[in-house]
Order: structure tokens, then C-alpha cells, then sequence
């Protein structure tokens, strides 16, 4: 297995000692339209094409169907990658739910989880994205519920990504302090450039086990990959 997974972002990689840690929780956080669940799967379908890593991605905002439409327009085709990276959405886990007769969503969901993982034995994991697993497992205590859950995928051996969403003027990466448990946050963020327009930029907050930079670079996609440079004019921030 691989001591480090890449991101495949041109250019992000080598600010990262060569990609995320093995087995970390990674937290990857933005604001709408800054292409967090393209990121993601971009993660995991060049992970799966290029070093047979086993991924998994788990929807619980789009339909198969519609992720699937989308990340193929943008060059990304499941269909090339069948073998390693397997897309579950939330009706396939709400059909468990219904199956089981049981009101405990967050146990489906585990159960889910560790069922793939013993069948497929598979390295990453994308959940995207949390905010919605907040609602659907109904945390009582969410910092606890969470620290629990980390520790659980943690146990499991696998490179976790957790998508998820943040308001533009907060300056918290985190509704539930989540982001002092997990080990790594990876930032996206929009930014207005000359008055004119908008540019993307991402930004490693924490890495933990790796000698990263804390800078933030413009953040491109084109011709089907995402690459990065330094950040481009004067940004207003």
C-alpha cells in the first residue's frame, strides 16, 4: 500500500511531501462553486487509473447518475475505472435502512462502510459531504459523535476525505470543531482578482506527518487535470 496518495493536482503534490498520509482524515473544505466534489473524485479516479488503488466515493448530495454525468463532462470517465472506484449514493443506504427496520442511520451507514471495506479491501474514501451526514445521523454531542466516528475509520485503515461545505465569511473551517480532529485540511477558497474577476485557490491548512507548505495557489482545471501556480495578480482577500 501506499505510504502517501497523491491528489493529482499539477504542481499541489510536491507542497504536500508527495500527496496525503496513508490513513489520515482528511477535511476538505470550501465554499460553494470552488469545485470541492470535483477535487475529490479527481482524487480518487486518478488514484484508481494510475495505481490501481481500490476507492470508494460515497454521495449523499447527487445521485449516481448525476455525479457521474458530471465528472465524465469534465473528463473524469467512471467507466474507465470501473474495477477500482465504486460510487455508493444515498439511496442505496436508505434502502439498508428500510431493509434492516431500523431507525439507526449513522449504524447503517457504518455497517455500509465496513461492508465494502471487507469485500473490497479498498484504500481511500470520499464522503461528501459531512454537513449532510450531520443531518442524517442526528448527532446529539457532534464533536463527540464525530471524534468517534474519525476513530472508527481510523480503525478501518483508509484514507478518509470528508467533504464539506463553509460560509464565505466565516473564518472557521469547522461547524463542530472537527477541524482540530482530523489530520489534515485541505482549503478552497474564491477570490476576487483586479475587480474583474474570480480565481480559484486552494491552500493545505494542516498535513499532519508532512513537511507542507501553508501557502495559497491559484487553482486551475483544463484540459481534463487540475493543476496549480502561484496565485495570480493582486488578490483581494
Amino acid at each position: 500500500m501506499a505510504e502517501r496518495f497523491e491528489t493529482y493536482i499539477e504542481g499541489f503534490d510536491d507542497k504536500l511531501d508527495g500527496g496525503i498520509p496513508n490513513e489520515s482524515i482528511v477535511l476538505l473544505v470550501g465554499e460553494p462553486g470552488t469545485m470541492k466534489s470535483s477535487v475529490g473524485f479527481n482524487i480518487l479516479f486518478n488514484n484508481a487509473k494510475e495505481k490501481k488503488a481500490k476507492c470508494v466515493y460515497i454521495t449523499l448530495e447527487q445521485s449516481t447518475g448525476s455525479l457521474v454525468r458530471h465528472m465524465k463532462s469534465m473528463g473524469m470517465d467512471h467507466q474507465l475505472v470501473t474495477d477500482n472506484l465504486e460510487i455508493v449514493d444515498i439511496g442505496l443506504i436508505r434502502q439498508q435502512l428500510t431493509d434492516l427496520q431500523t431507525d439507526t442511520w449513522l449504524q447503517v451507514f457504518k455497517m455500509y462502510v465496513k461492508n465494502l471495506k471487507d469485500r473490497e479491501d479498498y484504500d481511500i474514501l470520499v464522503i461528501d459531504s459531512l454537513p449532510v451526514l450531520d443531518v442524517l445521523a442526528k448527532f446529539e454531542d457532534p464533536r463527540e459523535d464525530l471524534f468517534h466516528l474519525f476513530e472508527w475509520l481510523r480503525k478501518l485503515g483508509i484514507t478518509t476525505i470528508m467533504i464539506s461545505e463553509m460560509n464565505p465569511d466565516s473564518r472557521s473551517y469547522a461547524k463542530h470543531d472537527e477541524d482540530f480532529l482530523v489530520d489534515g485540511i485541505i482549503y478552497l477558497r474564491m477570490v476576487e482578482s483586479g475587480g474583474v474577476s474570480v480565481q480559484r485557490q486552494i491552500r493545505c491548512v494542516k498535513m499532519r506527518a508532512t513537511n507542507h507548505s501553508t501557502d495559497f495557489y491559484s487553482l486551475m482545471f483544463d484540459g481534463g487535470r487540475f493543476k496549480t501556480t502561484k496565485v495570480i495578480g493582486d488578490s483581494k482577500k
